[in-house]
């Protein structure tokens, strides 16, 4: 069975085009991640929501017209990747482009529910191409299952979403994390994800030019893919002795989401994120900052806090740092 749908955008052809095919557009409404080889042939891996990442590969590519690509569920022996088909055209219409999906070789059960899905997110399109930013996604704000990477990409899909917020302007003003500003706090981040996946097995190149969301973007995807990879079983060697993978993954979502509320703070932002996250992050975060990483300097004292707190506000104290 197929599933269609069509949405009239506000914008030209290629700028349509490049909403749909380009990981820094695709990140503003449908993936928390995305990798791209947009030509006939090269694939692509998108996280759509947390724990769930579509695959598959590229079989017709016009550019500024027409993707044809293969769809399908990493992990899923219901509907694998290159499983079916999806193929999007953009075309010239009265007040912008017209963009027209159509999704093939479905059942009857996985048409209904992808067209729930192509329903959602073609909305989140619209949104975007008004505005440029479709907004935090509540799909993605509060997964089925929480584990650490799931919990990874969504802890990464707030800070994303933070650091679209941060300007060139920006770059120098402090931070809660006294030793850095904006633009030192974002290369610690991208140090830090990027040593993180290399725990994991995966060689983390980092972009060579680009705003701080599409730079830290860009190591998060190789970090997070080098983990869904590797798995979390047995032990890695982050440094002189090894310890669990479950441990070492789990410091992405400390990473993601306590350096998300520094971002907010340091440039007048809300942090949006779900309490059912948090509380599995400060889990987390009680799990993998001992007295010996405070006394080391990685983490500063817990800070009190009242019994009124909110779990975010809990969470940014026992990382040492005062919540605003």
């Amino acid at each position: 069975m197929t599933a269609e749908k069509s949405v009239l955008l506000p914008v030209s052809t290629d700028e349509a085009f490049a909403l749909v095919t380009e990981p820094d557009r695709l990140r503003r409404w449908q993936a928390v991640t995305a990798r791209v080889d947009l030509r006939a042939g090269g694939d692509y891996r998108w996280t759509i929501v947390p724990g769930h990442i579509a695959a598959g590969t590229f079989k017709e590519v016009d550019p500024g017209k027409r993707i044809v690509f293969g769809w399908g569920w990493d992990g899923s022996t219901d509907l694998a990747p290159d499983a079916s088909t999806v193929t999007i055209t953009v075309e010239p219409a009265d007040g912008g482009t017209l963009v027209r999906l159509v999704h093939d070789g479905l059942s009857e059960e996985q048409a209904a529910n992808h067209l729930e899905g192509w329903n959602h997110f073609l909305e989140r399109l619209e949104r975007a191409a008004r505005t440029g930013d479709a907004g935090p996604d509540e799909w993605a704000a509060a997964p089925e299952k929480l584990d650490e990477l799931t919990a990874a990409e969504a802890t990464l899909a707030v800070c994303q979403h933070v650091l679209r917020g941060v300007t060139e302007d920006d770059l120098g003003r402090p931070t809660p994390c006294s030793e850095y500003d904006v633009g030192q706090l974002a290369d610690h981040l991208i140090g830090s994800v990027s040593s993180l996946g290399g725990t994991s097995g995966t060689e983390v190149t980092r972009a060579d030019s680009g705003d701080v969301e599409s730079r830290v973007a860009f190591v998060a995807q190789q970090a997070l893919e080098g983990w869904r990879r590797r798995e979390l079983d047995g032990t890695v060697p982050p440094g002189e002795n090894e310890i669990p993978a479950t441990r070492a993954a789990s410091i992405l979502s400390l990473e993601f989401l306590i350096h998300a509320w520094d971002f907010a703070v340091a440039t007048g932002q809300q942090v949006q994120v779900s309490d059912d996250v948090t509380a599995y992050v400060l889990e987390l975060a009680e799990e993998v900052i001992s007295p010996q990483t405070r006394n080391g300097g990685a983490f500063a004292a817990a800070v009190d806090v009242g019994p009124d707190a909110n779990i975010l506000d809990r969470l940014i104290a026992y990382s040492g740092r005062a919540a605003a």
